[in-house]
């Protein structure tokens, strides 16, 4: 039996001594808690935390030809970035599905990163590579790389200390510079929780520095560290999804409702598939919902309607520290996409009663 390898991120060992709970995540040896999931949470909602999400990968698309092989290879027009702006997209595949979703950053003329999930990581590299026919530069910095998320409402106050490079930035924005003593660091304002922040980049040579230094500046403003399990109920609440789970290769973007980073005012890998599925109309939805009755919707669990009848699957689901109440994403036919439509989740052979809501869920 194959025995696959998991990665080491620089700063394991640093987690290990906080007391992090491991695991394997990913492919990656990552911090799953540290003083629990509904602590780590809350904390960042309404303080700061920091998670150490290495796992992701960064792809340096540079030079001649960049702009143009991103065009082709994502779903959202990235012809409307100007440097030090950032924004969310999708690799299409084939078939109506999707490769990976992503963070396109653009750090110079010409100059782009690419920010992929940890678990895509070889597949995106060849994807991506699949498609440079015309030899553009792209160079693959992911083992290099070591990512912090810094986030909640009091991010800015904890970092700002730590560089000159103002932080009063607007979302989805990225600056580089020197943080924490140490040069060609990225900051952007981004993040997966909906609790406002920032995401470092910095060399795996520069993470015990940066560490350090995060750390005490944390002081000031009772950071805490946080997980991975928090790292997913906070992005749960906030409707965003999480490849594997609410999108993967059979998802089209236009049923995952990421029609907003779909734009047919170009050709890219798919595109005109994906808009005869626009003009024809999707047949079911990713939609939010909330139980109205105990339980917990879990990744996998049929969705019925009154009678019975499979009407979608679950994609993600938990009980939400914001909110005290049981809230899950999943797909469901188009028929019982609108919101207030009565489903019922089956759990253990019940029918459990839950309403299709807005998205998201914490309104902040």
């Amino acid at each position: 039996m194959e025995t696959i390898e998991i990665k080491d991120i620089a700063l394991k060992q640093k987690h290990i001594d906080l007391g992090a709970k491991m695991v394997e995540f990913a492919g990656f040896n990552m911090p799953l808690q540290y003083t629990g999931l509904t602590d780590e949470h809350l904390n960042v909602r309404d303080n700061v935390g920091v998670f150490d999400v290495s796992h992701m990968g960064e792809f340096m698309v540079t030079g001649e030809g960049a702009l143009d092989l991103i065009q082709r290879i994502t779903s959202n027009d990235a012809s409307k970035l100007s440097v030090g702006k950032v924004q969310y997209s999708c690799f299409p595949n084939n078939e109506g599905g999707i490769v990976d979703d992503l963070l396109v950053y653009m750090l110079g003329e010409e100059e782009y990163m690419l920010v992929v999930n940890g678990a895509n990581l070889d597949k995106d590299w060849a994807w991506v590579n699949k498609h440079n026919t015309s030899n553009v530069s792209i160079v693959d910095k992911s083992s290099n790389i070591s990512l912090l998320a810094v986030q909640g409402p009091n991010a800015q106050k904890m970092l700002q200390p730590l560089t000159n490079m103002d932080l009063d930035m607007v979302y989805y924005t990225v600056q580089r510079g020197v943080f924490a003593g140490v040069d060609n660091v990225i900051i952007s304002s981004t993040g997966y929780t909906g609790a406002g922040g920032f995401e470092v980049y910095f060399e795996n040579k520069d993470a015990e520095a940066v560490w350090n230094a995060i750390q005490e500046a944390g002081k000031a403003v009772d950071m805490k560290m946080a997980g991975l399990a928090a790292r997913d109920t906070l992005r749960l609440e906030m409707g965003f999804c999480l490849y594997g789970n609410d999108i993967n290769d059979t998802t089209s973007p236009l049923e995952a409702g990421l029609g907003w980073i779909t734009k047919f005012t170009k050709d890219f890998v798919n595109s005109d598939n994906l808009k005869a599925q626009k003009e024809a109309g999707v047949t079911k939805k990713l939609v939010g919902f909330e139980l109205l009755e105990r339980g917990i919707p879990r990744h996998d669990y049929e969705i019925v309607d009154a009678d019975g009848n499979n009407i979608g699957i679950v994609t993600s689901g938990t009980m939400a520290p914001s909110l005290g109440k049981a809230i899950g994403m999943g797909y469901v036919t188009k028929e019982n996409s609108k919101v207030d439509s009565e489903i019922y989740i089956a759990i253990r052979n019940k029918r459990i009663k839950a309403q299709v809501v807005k998205m998201p869920f914490y309104k902040g």
